[in-house]
């Protein structure tokens, strides 16, 4: 697999543990990882997560996006933990205190287990809104202020990185330390339409932004041959001239 193919991550968005154990066995070693989502766990649990892996040695995004009161987002990343992902998310907007709470229990529990440390991802503004859509919520500030304020309180807190859309990828990059992971979804190649996600760009715009890592989804997993797929969006990157993420 190139330095480009590594920076891409597959979502394996699906409740079908055998498309899922397929997928994995499809893509190991066009991909740089796989991303298991709300949609399978909730589905299969630790145990499906467990039983995808078996499929593949790639790396694990474990995307469940904790948001809840410090004590119980910190117990949750403690079970997490005991998956060994690669990387694992929680909502920024559950406050500094949460943020600090999930990145001391990963230290710890990872230790205690004798696991790599998962790096924790704060996710800021969902792609499939808009500053409209923030608006009916009640939140004032335009998608791209709140990405940038959300991010700095991620860092602060002692998070490893953020997940936003491409389009904010230089402002988060801009502001944070250099080895600071910005993680984008909403990535389509050229030829792909953008779906339910609004703030989109093709991989290779992304990764020339700043962008360390790229999930892509539907392109890659409805494709007959989603390893192709795969390949063909890492062609995309080296024609962009990507470099590699940071370790």
């Amino acid at each position: 697999m190139s330095h480009a193919g590594s920076c891409l991550f597959c979502a394996v968005d699906t409740t079908d543990l055998a498309v899922a154990r397929r997928l994995a066995r499809q893509l190991t070693g066009a991909v740089g990882g796989l991303k298991l989502g709300l949609e399978f766990f909730v589905a299969h649990g630790s145990a499906g997560v467990r039983t995808v892996l078996g499929e593949t040695g790639l790396p694990l995004f474990l995307d469940l996006k904790f948001h809840d009161i410090p004590n119980t987002a910190a117990g949750a990343v403690r079970a997490a933990v005991a998956l060994a992902p690669t990387f694992l998310t929680v909502h920024i907007s559950g406050g500094a205190a949460m943020m600090k709470a999930a990145a001391e229990t990963a230290t710890s529990e990872s230790a205690r287990l004798g696991v790599r440390r998962p790096r924790l991802l704060g996710v800021t503004v969902l792609t499939s809104l808009t500053d409209r859509e923030l608006f009916t919520v009640g939140q004032e500030t335009p998608v791209a202020a709140q990405v940038a304020r959300l991010a700095a309180l991620a860092e602060d807190a002692g998070l490893d990185g953020v997940v936003c859309s491409p389009h904010e990828i230089a402002l988060v990059r801009d502001q944070t330390r250099p080895d600071f992971v910005i993680m984008v979804p909403g990535i389509r190649p050229a030829a792909s339409l953008h779906g339910d996600q609004k703030r989109v760009m093709t991989p290779a715009q992304a990764r020339a932004a700043g962008a360390d890592y790229l999930v892509v989804g539907r392109p890659i997993t409805q494709d007959k041959n989603p390893a192709a797929a795969a390949a063909r969006i890492a062609a995309e990157l080296t024609e962009g001239n990507a470099g590699p993420p940071h370790d």
